[in-house]
């Protein structure tokens, strides 16, 4: 099934299963929703999560489009709007997809995941750490702190966090990590003059259980951030529910696919 998403310049991909539900259902975030939904030859077996997790019982929702109208050097169709930095835009997008799947007899409302790779898993992660409708969540390689030193990891942008609204949308900060003479702005600035980490957003996924699907944005040493998150956890009464993997390289393997799939399989298909 094909529909249209407000703000996005491709087609969004609904699979759904035959036979009789509700089943668990997962939203996939991702530039190409075309790629997630399995359209793709040369995505398959790595950037298809709508597909595979089709195949394995779940509605899936593939969400995204054109890199020129999400990410990258062009302003996304959310950023300057109503003061919201795009990334918290992106989130309230993918809650309002949360909500249209869990209308949908198919489906199990208390059975929805988010899954999301590269940009798509910083989507998915904003989207789950500020909705608690989400029931648990995989970030494949998102980038789950700050960290100027990588300039993949790149928050600072203007189509992430770093719009400045008191700026003309042609006066933004070039792209690039910050520095003297490009430096911080927007929301990303406040946050880091104020000491804030993403570690303060994990904890709000607390008790339900993410998966962090990492290697090149996501390296074994971020483990200590999600240290405060487990902390919480077991504070509330629950382990298990922090997951960290690796593999080689940025893109998703068969390997590390199998796991988000059993992870997905593991919190989401049981009643």
């Amino acid at each position: 099934m094909e529909f249209a998403l407000d703000h996005f310049a491709s087609t969004q991909y609904l699979l759904v299963l035959d036979g009789r539900g509700p089943f668990p259902a997962v939203l996939v975030t991702w530039y190409g929703s075309g790629e997630s939904a399995g359209l793709s030859e040369k995505a398959r077996g790595s950037l298809d999560f709508g597909y595979q997790l089709a195949k394995r019982g779940f509605v899936t929702l593939c969400i995204g489009g054109e890199a020129s109208a999400i990410g990258g050097e062009n302003a996304p169709p959310a950023q300057g709007r109503n003061g919201i930095q795009p990334l918290s835009c992106l989130a309230y997008a993918a809650a309002n997809c949360c909500n249209a799947l869990a209308r949908m007899p198919e489906v199990d409302p208390q059975r929805i995941g988010v899954v999301g790779y590269s940009f798509g898993g910083k989507w998915a992660m904003f989207a789950s750490r500020l909705y608690d409708k989400f029931a648990c969540a995989v970030w494949v390689d998102p980038g789950i702190v700050w960290n100027e030193k990588d300039p993949n990891a790149n928050y600072w942008e203007g189509w992430y966090l770093g719009y400045e609204f008191e700026w003309p949308a042609n006066k933004q900060r070039r792209p690039g990590v910050p520095h003297e003479g490009n430096p911080r702005t927007g929301a990303y600035k406040r946050l880091v003059a104020e000491g804030r980490d993403l570690h303060k957003l994990h904890a709000l996924m607390a008790p339900r259980p993410f998966l962090v699907s990492g290697r090149a944005q996501d390296r074994p040493e971020h483990w200590t951030a999600l240290n405060h998150a487990i902390a919480l956890n077991e504070f509330l009464g629950h382990t298990g529910r922090v997951v960290m993997t690796m593999r080689d390289g940025h893109t998703p393997t068969p390997e590390s696919n199998a796991e988000v799939c059993s992870f997905l399989d593991h919190f989401l298909k049981r009643r």
